[in-house]
């Protein structure tokens, strides 16, 4: 019997040796390596990573310090508190491939939105987090007050109105963990997601103001300012989970100080790797090797990079876990 206390950690580095089952554990060391010389870490979170339930090793991640910034679509940012509220009452699809579009309708009528295998109960999860959030959003206009997307989020977790409705241990919301330890997040694109609808439909209904959110050029200036004060010394890593704008807009921050702001001694990100299983034909970025950056003034030459061609849910619990020292 293994009686190891870290027996994930001791099984990869037995069987992980080839391929992407390599590149898996040499990102993971580097990743600690990184930290351990001193640098910070930014973790971006595309697809549907909150939905797959990433908060059981992403949200130790941040209690334990190995992550100092966050970047992720709206999407992550409110369905990990979803799933922390209305667990109960997702519904799993695993024949998701056979369905027809009378049975994919059925879903709709029973007000559950398909997320591949797991469908979101959107009366449960939606409508609880609307009038809470909504109290944020109207409170803070009337105080004269503007605030980005996910600081409203973490006003409404920390003020304790949710927790009537937790079905799952806190423990495993990332959300959670990141707002206790006020985590800076990076939204872009905040307004493609369900609660930047419901936002825009009050501000239809002339019950809010567009003005009362903050805006993505406000995360970037947000970002930039971050950036500055914390990339001295060993640096920031990017560790970037999926495509899409989660990753593409932070990691633009450096060749704009550089570029745009004409700070030449602005320092690239010290560390990069990717999981993806995009491709780079038709000029796909999501699916770019980590050089093509080099082009574009984000990393250097010597910046360790690492690519894990592979599938983000399987692969990011495993580098979490290896990180974590499980």
């Amino acid at each position: 019997m293994n009686m190891s206390q870290k027996p994930i950690s001791d099984f990869i580095e037995k069987h992980y040796l080839h391929f992407n089952a390599a590149s898996l554990v040499d990102a993971a060391k580097g990743y600690n390596t990184h930290l351990a010389e001193g640098g910070k870490m930014m973790v971006t979170l595309a697809g549907a990573m909150s939905t797959a339930e990433l908060g059981k090793s992403f949200a130790e991640m941040i209690r334990q310090d190995k992550v100092a910034i966050i970047s992720c679509t709206g999407a992550n940012l409110e369905e990990d508190i979803m799933n922390l509220v209305a667990h109960s009452h997702y519904k799993r699809v695993p024949n998701y491939r056979d369905l027809t579009p009378q049975d994919e309708w059925d879903l709709l009528e029973q007000g559950l939105n398909r997320v591949t295998d797991t469908c979101i109960p959107e009366e449960e999860a939606f409508r609880r987090l609307q009038s809470k959030i909504f109290k944020q959003w109207k409170g803070a206009e009337e105080a004269g007050e503007r605030f980005l997307p996910h600081e409203y989020m973490y006003k409404m977790l920390l003020s304790g109105d949710l927790e009537q409705y937790y079905e799952i241990d806190p423990a495993n919301s990332w959300m959670l963990a990141a707002a206790q330890k006020n985590i800076p997040i990076i939204v872009p694109g905040w307004e493609d997601s369900t609660m930047g609808n419901i936002f825009a439909s009050y501000c239809i209904k002339g019950e809010l103001k567009p003005s009362t959110m903050k805006s993505g050029i406000e995360y970037m200036t947000f970002l930039a300012d971050w950036y500055v004060k914390n990339s001295e010394g060993k640096g920031v890593g990017f560790f970037q989970i999926g495509g899409g704008i989660a990753g593409d807009f932070p990691i633009c921050v450096v060749p704009m100080l550089y570029q745009d702001m004409e700070m030449d001694k602005i320092p690239f990100w010290s560390y990069f790797c990717q999981i993806s299983d995009s491709t780079t034909s038709y000029g796909s970025y999501s699916g770019a090797v980590p050089n093509e950056k080099i082009t574009w003034g984000k990393l250097d030459m010597d910046t360790p990079k690492f690519i894990i061609e592979s599938d983000a849910t399987i692969v990011a619990p495993l580098v979490f876990a290896y990180v974590l020292g499980w």
